[in-house]
């Protein structure tokens, strides 16, 4: 079965949950598992909870965690600015990585831990796996966002659409990322437009640009804390674009709300990064320079022990020949007595 293949089993399936009669669905017990005929021919085993507008396919292993995610989506359904969801959100946990990747297709990228499909809506997430790595409810909220927004505003720019996705769903330490970013220093901040292209720019560049417009949406919402983006989102609904929002909103153009979201990442971000960034040149500069710099440091100390060593030897010269010359200026003393003769006694004449 091809990938394509798979995922169109799985959304077949999880759309006929919304083909069942209303009756039906509110005549659930809204914690009660119960299985469909129609997952047989996807995995022995698969069921569904339901709750409201939230239903979680998952297998026996992701029971408890489905009713963990069910539980949390049925409580926090509400985003900032926009309606409460009504079209029913279906959520399928995948037992492992094949399963995973299998459903999510052969376009996403591998560090994703979760997707939503807002046409089919669809989320697809990890299941047990998922819950070691990270918080796994709030990836879930986070997903939940993206179809919520779609479903209220329509399209809107990727990094809108995953800022607000970030933002909403409390990922605040997202900002870590840009604290360290060695790109931040050399390349500056990327404009809003940019940032679109830096979700498919590889993990590292992916895990920067998401901070990054989880800050552009942070701005938006500091521009009227009092209602965060609700005047934003009227607007645009209106106007249909985001630069006639914001101008009809907060009186910003885009290009003014631009330079001022560089400025507030600059201020709160720039030194921290320049910090880091001075720290990663000091590593790699002692990882060039220290074998050179070692090199210089034996043959400096073999010269050193050299010059000792000569000195050593020039100060032994030295000493013996000082004893030497006190040993002869003792002999040339005057009043020194030569050797006697050995004879008789000698009588002096008179």
């Amino acid at each position: 079965m091809t990938r394509w293949a798979a995922r169109a089993r799985v959304i077949a399936c999880a759309l006929a949950l919304v083909w069942q009669p209303a009756q039906a669905q509110t005549q659930t017990q809204p914690d009660s598992p119960r299985t469909f005929a129609f997952l047989d021919s996807l995995a022995p085993g698969a069921a569904v909870v339901s709750r409201g507008r939230f239903q979680i396919l998952h297998y026996p292993d992701e029971a408890r965690l489905a009713q963990s995610f069910l539980a949390a989506a049925w409580r926090g359904d509400d985003f900032a600015g926009l309606p409460v969801l009504r079209d029913t959100v279906r959520i399928a946990l995948a037992p492992d990585e094949e399963t995973f990747r299998d459903w999510v297709g052969d376009g996403a990228p591998e560090w994703g831990a979760a997707f939503a499909f807002p046409r089919e809506r669809l989320i697809v997430m990890r299941g047990r796996d998922e819950s070691a790595n990270r918080d796994p409810l709030r990836t879930l909220r986070h997903e939940i966002a993206h179809l919520a927004l779609a479903e209220a505003m329509g399209p809107v720019p990727r990094w809108f659409d995953e800022g607000y996705a970030s933002y909403v769903a409390g990922e605040w330490d997202r900002g870590q990322v840009i604290e360290t970013s060695v790109g931040l220093v050399w390349r500056g901040v990327p404009t809003l437009a940019g940032l679109d292209s830096g979700f498919y720019a590889g993990a590292a560049t992916a895990d920067r640009t998401y901070a990054l417009a989880h800050r552009a949406v942070a701005e938006l919402v500091s521009l009227d804390p009092e209602r965060p983006l609700v005047l934003l989102f009227r607007h645009w609904k209106e106007t249909g674009t985001f630069g006639r929002a914001l101008r009809a909103a907060h009186g910003l153009t885009e290009a003014d709300f631009e330079q001022r979201f560089k400025s507030s990442v600059r201020a709160q971000y720039g030194l921290l990064a320049v910090g880091a960034d001075l720290s990663l040149i000091a590593v790699v500069l002692v990882v060039l320079l220290g074998p050179l710099w070692w090199r210089k440091r034996r043959e400096l100390q073999a010269r050193l022990d050299r010059m000792r060593a000569a000195e050593a030897a020039q100060e032994a010269r030295e000493r013996a020949s000082a004893l030497a010359a006190l040993l002869g200026e003792a002999a040339a003393a005057p009043g020194s007595r030569g050797p006697v003769e050995s004879g008789g006694p000698q009588v002096g004449a008179d």
